[in-house]
């Protein structure tokens, strides 16, 4: 059973930094592309970032080019899924998520938080 875990959310002052990982069980080799987005309330979720496994192409969202980097690593049996934020502006509070497609599904993580605040 495919499992998505988040960690690294937090509180940051504008122009700081944070790094958000996700660890993602059973997608070793069925996933198609892994991705982060994000929400926040009374707004739908948005694409961040994408990683594409044909290439580990990327794709980001224009809000975030040049700050943001979307990474992956295997590790044994897990995939790990990373997003590098930098120059983190007050726009980028939200609730992030970690989305993996596979060859038969689409699966969520519960999401961390990112509050961006002087």
């Amino acid at each position: 059973q495919v499992q998505l875990v988040e960690s690294g959310g937090g509180l940051v002052q504008p122009g700081g930094s944070l790094r958000l990982s996700c660890v993602a069980s059973e997608v070793t080799f069925t996933w198609r592309d892994m991705s982060w987005y994000r929400q926040v309330p009374g707004k739908e979720r948005e694409l961040v970032a994408q990683i594409r496994r044909v290439g580990d192409t990327t794709t980001y969202a224009d809000s975030v080019k040049g700050r943001f980097t979307i990474s992956r690593i295997r590790n044994n049996v897990k995939e790990m899924l990373y997003l590098q934020m930098n120059n983190l502006k007050l726009e980028d509070t939200a609730m992030y998520y970690c989305y993996v497609r596979t060859l038969s599904d689409t699966n969520w993580g519960q999401g961390t938080q990112v509050t961006v605040s002087s």
